[in-house]
């Protein structure tokens, strides 16, 4: 897919997201289709067509991805994935979109470092989600984040507070192409697995790790990951950590949900995790 295909997405985005936004607001009531197109100021067969190209489903098919009772089911199957890979000692990275999603973490000393000596490029792109900042050393992505036009300036500031001792510079071309790689639908079967370089205390590392292993589709609730990792009653400490995920999407935080179904907390917004939730389920319809 192109930067243009993926400028659109992130274009009809901004729509899907307020009729995400409206049917949290109204769920109980589970507003038609008519509502919910009324609401993003389109006509129900211009807004159905919109929505069957961003995420490939009905938004009424989507909606029903997103009820309790679908992410309940979820939570149980993927349970169950999770205890069959955590028996067979699958603890390493798991699969994301055809492609393996591997990582190293900054020894003490060079966390200490904050980063001094290190060179970082970064650039902001287009997503199926919006748009993204991601950053980069020489050892693999650090930094991947979603940003919307109002909070560009305070995501760039995050990225450098973080990073204060390294040399941050622009470099459009290169994370565009890393940004289609990552959001490409088909994979070449000679892809190149992405690389994280990652900061973060050895329980966050861990924790993100975890995350590697949920497959496309899948959801687990903060209690799998945390008994997962060998800490079963340290799921609050679990969601700090996925809380603070320094690399969006590709260590998929967003599978992680409430044991109770809900799908909420979202650094990027729940409305966001909403969305991408749905489409990874649409692309396995």
């Amino acid at each position: 897919m192109s930067a243009t295909d993926f400028s659109q997405q992130s274009e009809d985005y901004q729509r899907i997201e307020k009729a995400i936004r409206f049917i949290e607001n109204n769920f109980t009531s589970q507003p038609t289709l008519d509502q919910i197109s009324e609401s993003v100021h389109l006509s129900k067969y211009h807004f159905n067509r919109l929505f069957k190209r961003w995420a490939g489903i009905s938004p009424i098919q989507f909606q029903q991805i997103l009820t309790l009772e679908y992410a309940k089911k979820r939570l149980a199957d993927s349970r169950s994935l999770l205890d069959t890979a955590f028996d067979a000692g699958l603890s390493g990275p798991g699969r994301l979109h055809d492609l393996f999603v591997t990582f190293e973490a900054m020894t003490p000393g060079e966390f200490k470092k904050m980063g001094a000596g290190l060179e970082i490029s970064y650039g902001f792109d287009y997503t199926p989600f919006g748009q993204c900042l991601v950053a980069v050393t020489e050892r693999g992505i650090c930094h991947f984040g979603f940003v919307d036009k109002d909070n560009i300036a305070e995501a760039f500031n995050y990225l450098q507070q973080n990073w204060p001792e390294a040399t941050l510079f622009e470099e459009e071309t290169r994370i565009r192409q890393i940004v289609s790689r990552i959001f490409r639908l088909k994979q070449p079967a000679d892809s190149r697995p992405f690389h994280l370089h990652l900061k973060g205390t050895n329980f966050q590392v861990n924790v993100w790790r975890a995350l590697l292993t949920i497959p496309v589709g899948s959801i687990v609730s903060y209690q799998d990951i945390a008994a997962l990792i060998g800490h079963p009653k340290a799921f609050r400490a679990v969601a700090n950590a996925i809380a603070i995920n320094p690399v969006g999407y590709l260590i998929p935080c967003h599978r992680v949900i409430s044991k109770s179904g809900k799908i909420h907390q979202y650094r990027w917004g729940s409305a966001r995790k909403k969305a991408i939730v749905g489409w990874e389920a649409a692309r396995l319809a």
